[in-house]
Order: structure tokens, then sequence, then C-alpha cells
């Protein structure tokens, strides 16, 4: 089966309903999640070809989730989007292997750019449009 589902989980509703409905306007499916917990409670991690997560959270963080998942053998790439941007968070994001680290706010033009990098075929992604 193939992975065709952009998850995006961040705590302020605001930025899940205006991503999610950018994403679908680029031709994409997505689903939003308002915690790192409610994500991985979901069941969506098996359809999800691409992740893209707040930093900074209540209960588990951005960074938390990536080492959870990369702990549990989980490869799904992840975007991380914060409103602070600290170089002491970007440098852990990038060495754990998150494809992105992008500041709030991002351009929609940067966010379909990065995306489709992330999942061009040839990056180890999975096409979805």
């Amino acid at each position: 089966m193939t992975k065709n589902l952009i998850s995006v989980v961040d705590d302020d509703e605001s930025v899940r309903r205006t991503t999610t409905l950018l994403i679908e306007s680029f031709g994409f499916r997505a689903a939003a999640f308002e915690s790192a917990d409610g994500f991985l409670r979901s069941g969506q991690l098996h359809d999800t070809a691409c992740l893209i997560v707040d930093v900074q959270m209540p209960g588990m963080n951005g960074l938390q989730l990536q080492s959870r998942l990369a702990a549990a053998g989980c490869g799904v790439p992840i975007i991380f989007i914060t409103a602070y941007d600290d170089k002491e968070s970007r440098r852990r994001a990038m060495q754990a292997g998150a494809v992105a680290f992008l500041g709030k706010p991002f351009s929609d033009e940067q966010l379909l750019q990065t995306i489709r990098s992330t999942l061009r075929p040839d990056k180890g992604g999975t096409k979805t449009m």
C-alpha cells in the first residue's frame, strides 16, 4: 500500500487548519493532530508519507516524537516547523534526520517545495500526486 498522507502535528489550531488546507490545495491528502500522542494513537502512522511537526508542544514535543519514531524504526520523513527557531533545536532535529526545519511563518511556496523535494521518488519518498 502506498503511503499518501501528509500528517500535521501542531498544538495551535489555526496553524493546523491553515497548513492542512494549504497542503490539500497542493493536491495532497492531509490530516491534522493537536499533539504527538494524538498522532501516535490515531493509527495514521502507517499511511503517513511525510510528517510536519511543531517543535514546541505541550506533552511530547516534536524532537521527542522524532526520537520515539526513530527508536521504533520508523523512517517517515519529518519537516519541522517552529516559531522558536533556536540553533540547538535545529541542530538536534537535522542531526537526527529531519528533512527540513522551517521557521513560522513560512511561505506557501517554501512549504510546497519542501514537501515535493521530500516526496520525490529518487529521495526515497513516495509519489503522491
